[in-house]
């Protein structure tokens, strides 16, 4: 009897059965069915997933191309050359008690991409100041396959961040994910809201599942319990639900997903975002239909451990009051 719990069918449905306490049987079901889809296209010979990191000459490629031109080992130091980015978010209504309220946002960290990378991100962290952290989701590598080297990574990671962690996911993670995240202690918002109190006074932080490829956020059920006059911040990976999110009435989301295109031209223009959203969206801070929002370059590199004309960041967001 023992022998057969330890089965990988029976691993595999204990595994579904905590995901569908945790997520509820839609959500849970709807995610695991996506993903084994989407595995299975990945080594299906006659048709191929769309992410190019899944077309397997695709990185050996991109590496020749750039060390023919003398730029892979310069690409290489400058994605391990991160930078801290502070950026502050003006809100009227903030409550007083979060006057200087500091975010420490972190994303697209690919975590068992490059080790060094994973160093450069803790020793970015180290020495910062900071009331929460937020991820914004793209802890893997890969889009498919094992998640026990990434799930190292984070728990190294979780050692690192101080206090309260919370986290969505990406469209490189997979739920399979959801249960060893939060036994590290992240806390992670699938399509939920969290109150963050100071006092008798409240913020709302929401979080939604991957928007970009499992389309499986729901921001009517992240947002719904929060009043109307509450300061709400939305986590999302991909700022590709921007209109979505001003409509529903968040004042501040945060997102990654567009490594600010990772590999730039001169002047930091990118090549491509990988999302369906305006260009203004895909790095740094901006404004829609008075929500603010902020897209992060991300730690990480996707594909290969390159960055070019995009230096990587943690970012810093603090919150005060005042007119936007």
């Amino acid at each position: 009897m023992t022998a057969r719990a330890h089965t990988p069918k029976n691993h595999d449905e204990l595994l579904a059965y905590r995901l569908s306490l945790r997520l509820g049987p839609v959500h849970a079901r709807q995610r695991l069915g996506i993903e084994q889809e989407a595995e299975a296209r990945v080594f299906d010979r006659e048709r191929w997933s769309f992410h190019l990191e899944n077309i397997t000459n695709a990185p050996g490629f991109i590496r020749f191309c750039l060390k023919l031109v003398g730029l892979f080992e310069r690409g290489q130091n400058n994605s391990r050359q991160l930078r801290t980015a502070y950026n502050h978010f003006r809100l009227p209504t903030l409550p007083a008690s979060f006057e200087g309220f500091r975010i420490l946002h972190l994303t697209d960290l690919h975590v068992d991409m490059d080790e060094a990378n994973l160093q450069a991100v803790i020793n970015q962290i180290e020495p910062l100041d900071y009331d929460v952290c937020v991820l914004t989701g793209d802890y893997r590598q890969q889009t498919w396959g094992p998640v026990d080297n990434a799930l190292a990574g984070m728990a190294k990671l979780r050692d690192a961040i101080r206090g309260d962690a919370y986290a969505v996911l990406g469209n490189h993670d997979s739920v399979r994910m959801v249960p060893g995240l939060e036994d590290m202690g992240y806390s992670l918002l699938m399509n939920e809201m969290m109150p963050i109190e100071r006092g008798k006074e409240r913020i709302y932080l929401a979080g939604v599942d991957d928007a970009h490829f499992y389309k499986v956020h729901n921001l009517q059920r992240a947002g719904d319990k929060i009043p109307a006059e509450g300061i709400s911040l939305l986590l999302s990976h991909t700022p590709e639900i921007w209109s979505e999110a001003a409509h529903a009435g968040h004042d501040v989301f945060l997102c990654g997903h567009t490594h600010g295109g990772q590999i730039c031209l001169p002047g930091g223009i990118p090549v491509t975002l990988d999302s369906d959203c305006p260009r203004r969206l895909g790095r740094g801070f901006w404004r829609v239909n008075g929500m603010q929002g902020y897209t992060s370059p991300g730690s990480g590199t996707s594909v290969v451990n390159v960055r070019l004309n995009c230096p990587p960041e943690v970012t810093i967001h603090t919150l005060t009051r005042g007119p936007q």
